[in-house]
């Protein structure tokens, strides 16, 4: 049986000192084999640099995923090609940096980590329906876990449904808002529309809330600054049987500093 922790976007300074502080008990007291954290906001709030994505490495994050902010600094370019423990989405175009899935042992079985983007109120990617189905003829692990990196909670729970049986756990992330529905899907995969975030609790995905209180009443942009109150990190645990591929058990998780 092989324990995943997959931890919520992880947002700024305060995210990353919440993961360094909390990871190291959290692993020991759940028994945690496998540490994933979306990491597409690490640095600043907004896209990862290479120190702040070997800040959550030292901290005891396994792997790294992405999403629609990977690209947001551009240092990333330059060191993502020799790193095996940053995934980015899958369904970027050709010729992206970086790799759309990672291979690693886990108490000797494989574990296969990949990230999708999804479609519904974001950019034109390549259909994450299809780029699954193909990626996983040509592909497979004892464990399969996929972040799907979305908005539409219609889009997440389909995907769900369509992948159910084929991959072990499939949690999304992007918006940062914990949802309620953990559960094992008929077919045995592990699913979570989102896990939510790590960080500042306090605020609005992070940010300070007076910032988007204002943006909303002015319709004005305003500035970035992420929010330091009631630091926490939400996530998900998942048992997984490493002999079935099958998620046995599947819980949230919210811890505060």
């Amino acid at each position: 049986m092989i324990t995943v922790l997959f931890i919520g976007d992880v947002v700024a300074g305060m995210g990353r000192e919440v993961v360094r502080k909390l990871l190291p008990g959290l692993r020991n007291k759940y028994d945690v084999d496998f540490a994933i954290a979306n990491g597409e906001n690490i640095a600043g709030g907004i896209g990862l640099t290479e120190k702040t994505a070997e800040e959550m490495k030292a901290a005891g994050v396994d792997v790294l995923t992405g999403g629609n902010h990977m690209w947001d600094k551009r240092e990333v370019y330059q060191f993502i090609d020799n790193v095996d423990w940053i995934v980015r989405p899958l369904n970027y175009p050709p010729g992206t940096p970086g790799k759309g899935f990672g291979y690693y042992r886990i108490q000797g079985c494989s574990v296969m980590v990949f990230n999708l983007l999804g479609r519904v109120f974001m950019n034109g990617y390549d259909c994450p329906f299809r780029t699954a189905e193909e990626f996983l003829k040509g592909y497979s692990a004892d464990i399969i876990i996929l972040d799907f990196h979305a908005e539409a909670t219609s889009e997440k729970v389909s995907l769900g449904y369509f992948l159910d049986g084929k991959v072990s756990l499939i949690v999304g992330t992007h918006t940062h808002v914990q949802t309620s529905d953990a559960r094992v899907l008929p077919g045995g995969t592990g699913y979570v529309t989102d896990a939510g975030m790590t960080g500042g609790l306090g605020g609005v995905i992070g940010v300070k809330k007076e910032l988007f209180v204002k943006r909303f009443i002015t319709q004005m942009p305003v500035a970035f600054e992420p929010e330091e109150k009631d630091p926490g990190l939400e996530g998900v645990l998942a048992r997984i049987d490493s002999n079935t591929g099958k998620c046995v058990d599947i819980k949230l998780l919210r811890e505060y500093l």
